[in-house]
C-alpha cells in the first residue's frame, strides 16, 4: 500500500525500543502517527515528535476503541517482556491484549495493514543453523515470554485466516539499539564488574537486530501488498559470535574484554538448580542463570533470513559493528513496551 496523508499510523508500545524508533521514524518520513501509550508513561520524547497520544492499555479493552479510530496500520510492539515470572502474566498482556487489541482495529472498519513484531524466540530452545520460517514455532516456551509471543504470533495467524486480517509477521531476534534500556545496560555493567563469562563456545552465533534494520523491514512489510499473511525472520545482514558481540560492545563502552567460559553443561546444571530453588522461594526477581540467559548467551541462534530478502526485499542497510557503536552507553529511564 501507498501511504498518504489519509493514513493514521497507530504505534503500541511507542516509549519502549522498538515502538519509539518506529514512531520517530514514521514521523521523518512524513505519515501521520499515534500513540498508544499508558496514562502514567514517560511522552517527552513523543511529545517532542509531534506524535498524537492515544492514552490506552491493552490490559483494558474499552480503551482501545477510540485509540483504533480512523486507523488504517497498525504496528504491533507493546509486549510484556523478561525472562522470569507466571506465564499468566505474560499472557494477559501478550496474548489477550492482542486480541482485544485486533478486535478494536477491525471493528474501526478502516485497517489496511497489521505489522505484528513477533519474535525468533517462537522458535524451539536449542542450537539453531540456518533454521527458516518453515519449521514450526514450539508451543513448549521455555519461559513465560516466549511462550506468550508464539501464542500471540499464532492468534494473528488465525485471524488472518479466518477474519481476513491484512497482516505480516516478522521475526525479530535480539534487539538493539539507542534507547534499550534493558539488555545492554544490564549487560554493559556486568562486564564492567569483571564477573561475565562466556556459557560454552563463544564461537556459536547471536541473532543480532538492528532496530533501524527492523524499522527498514517493518516499512516494507506496509508498503508491500504481494507479501500480506507471511511470516519473515528478521536479524542483520551478518551474524556474529557472542565473543564478536561481547567483544564489539567493551569496545565501544571501554571495558576489558572477557575470556573466562563456563562449559555448557555445567551452565545448564547451575540453571536448572537456581530455576527450582527462585521458584520454590517465590523470588520475584530472576536468578543470574535460567534458561532463557542460557539460550541467548549459550545456544547457537543462526536463523535464515533468506526468505525476506527474497520476497520482502528486505535490504538491511547497518552492520553490526556500526549499529553497536550507536547502541552502547545511551540510558533512559524504564519504558512500558518492546
Amino acid at each position: 500500500m501507498q501511504v498518504t496523508s489519509n493514513d493514521i499510523l497507530l504505534v503500541t508500545g511507542a516509549t519502549g525500543l522498538v515502538g519509539s524508533h518506529v514512531a520517530e521514524r514514521a514521523v521523518q518520513r512524513g505519515w501521520r502517527v499515534r500513540a498508544l501509550v499508558r496514562p502514567n508513561a514517560d511522552v517527552n520524547l513523543l511529545c517532542g515528535l509531534n506524535v498524537e497520544l492515544a492514552q490506552g492499555d491493552l490490559d483494558q479493552p474499552d480503551s482501545l476503541t477510540s485509540a483504533c479510530d480512523g486507523v488504517t496500520i497498525v504496528i504491533h510492539c507493546a509486549a510484556r517482556v523478561g525472562d522470569w515470572g507466571p506465564t499468566n502474566e505474560y499472557r494477559r498482556i501478550n496474548v489477550t491484549g492482542t486480541q482485544a487489541l485486533l478486535d478494536a482495529a477491525l471493528a474501526a472498519n478502516t485497517l489496511k495493514r497489521w505489522v505484528q513484531i513477533s519474535s525468533l524466540g517462537v522458535y524451539e530452545g536449542k542450537d539453531h543453523y540456518g533454521t527458516d520460517e518453515a519449521t514450526a514455532p514450539s508451543a513448549t516456551g521455555i519461559d513465560g515470554y516466549t511462550l506468550t509471543k508464539v501464542e500471540s504470533e499464532l492468534l494473528v495467524c488465525d485471524y488472518i485466516r479466518d477474519r481476513k486480517l491484512p497482516a505480516v509477521v516478522l521475526r525479530p531476534g535480539f534487539i538493539y539499539g539507542p534507547r534499550d534500556r534493558t539488555v545492554l545496560p544490564t549487560l554493559t555493567e556486568r562486564l564492567r564488574s569483571g564477573k561475565f563469562a562466556f556459557l560454552g563456545s563463544p564461537d556459536k552465533l547471536m541473532n543480532n537486530t538492528y532496530v533501524g534494520n527492523l524499522c527498514e523491514a517493518i516499512w516494507l512489510a506496509i508498503e508491500r501488498d504481494d507479501i500480506v499473511g507471511e511470516v519473515f525472520n528478521i536479524r542483520d545482514p551478518r551474524a556474529v559470535t557472542k565473543r564478536e558481540f561481547i567483544d564489539t560492545v567493551c569496545d565501544a563502552a571501554g571495558i576489558s574484554k572477557p575470556t573466562r567460559i563456563v562449559p555448557l553443561p555445567v551452565a545448564k546444571f547451575l540453571a536448572k538448580a537456581m530455576e527450582t530453588t527462585w521458584k520454590l522461594l517465590g523470588k520475584k526477581r530472576a536468578p543470574l542463570l535460567n534458561n532463557a540467559r542460557i539460550k541467548f548467551l549459550g545456544m547457537n541462534l543462526d536463523y535464515s533470513i533468506d526468505k525476506a530478502v527474497r520476497e520482502l526485499g528486505y535490504a538491511p542497510s547497518t552492520d553490526f559493528r556500526d549499529a553497536m557503536r550507536l547502541s552502547v552507553g545511551r540510558r533512559t529511564p524504564p519504558h512500558d513496551g518492546l
